[in-house]
């Protein structure tokens, strides 16, 4: 059986009131927005109200400030990259993509604020993010009682594979930055005084 490889980026199935989200307007459920919002595109929306009974979210364009809308691009865009990392994780191992955000994922959005933040930290240190995740498993004591077990949430497959991954998409690269500069000196042997400017530039460097 294929994993699924389909679940949301956040714990909470609905966003909070007063939030900022970015949505995708599909042709379901829709009357009359086309003025307001283009089939299949992203854009940035302030939550109003949410009916979690009915499954009905409130949204208003207009509501949404500049700096919502910056906040919200860049969270958008870090969750983006932290699903897209997750899912091809997932799919490589042949395991549903929601079992890695209940152990992983989500418990990383809690503790760091958003799980981009632990990857970054992965990229360098992984032992000190992933190592400290666990989960309970229940299991049968030798009585026949069921008792709660405390173990590692990841797996040594799943870990190397994370970081394989995380270190392939978020290790900054290299750059090599190259100036020319012209220097003139008008004293008497201006060539060494210039040497000796550059040796002593040279040294703050080391």
């Amino acid at each position: 059986m294929a994993p699924n490889l389909e679940c949301r980026m956040y714990e909470t199935k609905y966003p909070e009131v007063d939030m900022a989200v970015m949505i995708q307007l599909s042709r379901r459920r829709i009357r009359s927005v086309s003025s307001l919002i283009k089939v299949g595109r992203i854009e940035p929306v302030m939550v109003l109200r949410v009916d979690k009974e009915k499954g009905y979210i409130d949204l208003s364009k207009r509501r949404v400030s500049e700096e919502d809308i910056q906040a919200c691009e860049e969270r958008y865009n870090k969750s983006k990259l932290v699903h897209s990392i997750m899912r091809h994780v997932a799919e490589t191992l042949d395991i549903d993509l929601e079992e890695l955000y209940v152990h992983i994922g989500w418990p990383l959005y809690r503790k760091y604020g958003h799980a981009f933040e632990a990857f970054k930290i992965i990229v360098t240190d992984p032992d000190s993010v992933l190592d400290a995740l666990t989960r309970e498993v229940k299991e049968s004591g030798p009585d026949g009682q069921e008792v709660t077990k405390v173990v590692p949430a990841v797996s040594e497959e799943v870990k190397d594979a994370l970081v394989k991954n995380i270190r392939r998409r978020m290790t900054p690269q290299p750059l090599k930055i190259r100036a020319d500069i012209e220097m003139r000196c008008f004293q008497f042997d201006g060539v060494l005084h210039i040497k000796e400017a550059m040796r002593k530039a040279e040294a703050c460097w080391k």
